[in-house]
């Protein structure tokens, strides 16, 4: 918290952190935002059929 603090800004500080054990990711590597967006705020999640298997 500090370091985003001192180099980037007090605005940048976020409230807190949630460590996870991977990102849902595409084919190509894309990280799928709006999941992640989706699971946070409780909506509904829509069409993962491009979501990487692992």
């Amino acid at each position: 918290m500090n370091f985003i603090r001192k180099k980037l800004s007090p605005l940048a500080m976020p409230q807190e952190i949630e460590f996870v054990p991977s990102l849902p990711k595409t084919r190509s590597g894309k990280i799928m935002r709006r999941v992640l967006r989706a699971q946070e705020w409780g909506e509904e999640i829509g069409d993962i059929s491009t979501l990487e298997n692992d």
